[in-house]
């Protein structure tokens, strides 16, 4: 499997691809905006989507969604306790941008679940505190972590916006985060790559 990125949208959101190598398969995280750029690189690389993952519903995660969910009709999947979150745009703060921004997620994912796409096992682990019902994707095969806005590198998201929670996101990154092996990646939604390793000792926030 293959991890590659894109750098989308008003405050630099990473949207993810996973794709698996042997098939072509390609699951795309979080398209941050500009629907039409990533299905035209997505066209050019020879891949073929299966679905679109969420970490959370904020704007700047989501506004690729329906465009690549109506190009290649393929479902999205987002945390079951995010879902007034993608709908609401109060909650989303999409009008931070000047519009308003409304999704609703094909298939609602429960903490702890399982699910295989593209032939890539995932682990879903609930997360809140950025948002309530934010949730991190676990790959346990490959040691890498996809981990939305909850953790970066040295620093967390935010928890100023709408059902967010500095307690509810110190603590889930301690017990849901921290208890994953040292060697695990962390592909966050903004900024550079980590490890939990290193996080567990570097970063200023988690106490």
């Amino acid at each position: 499997m293959t991890i590659k990125s894109m750098v989308l949208g008003p405050v630099q959101t990473n949207c993810y691809f996973l794709i698996n190598d042997e098939t072509k398969e390609v699951l795309i995280v979080d398209p941050a905006d500009n629907a039409q750029g990533i299905a035209g690189w997505i066209r050019k690389e020879g891949l073929r989507p299966i679905a679109i993952l969420l970490t959370h519903g904020h704007f700047d995660h989501i506004m690729g969604v329906e465009g690549l969910r109506k190009d290649f009709s393929i479902p999205v999947y987002a945390g079951k306790e995010e879902a007034d979150v993608l709908k609401d745009p109060q909650k989303n703060v999409s009008p931070m941008l000047g519009t308003s921004v409304s999704i609703q997620a094909d298939r609602l994912l429960l903490d702890n679940e399982e699910i295989t796409l593209a032939g890539i096992c995932m682990q879903v682990l609930f997360t809140p505190g950025h948002t309530k019902g934010s949730i991190c994707f676990y790959l346990p095969d490959e040691k890498k972590l996809i981990s939305g806005d909850t953790l970066f590198e040295a620093s967390v998201g935010r928890t100023d916006f709408p059902t967010g929670s500095s307690r509810q996101l110190v603590e889930s990154i301690k017990t849901r985060l921290f208890i994953l092996e040292d060697d695990v990646m962390v592909y966050p939604g903004h900024g550079g790559c980590t490890s939990i390793g290193y996080e567990k000792t570097h970063n200023p926030f988690v106490y």
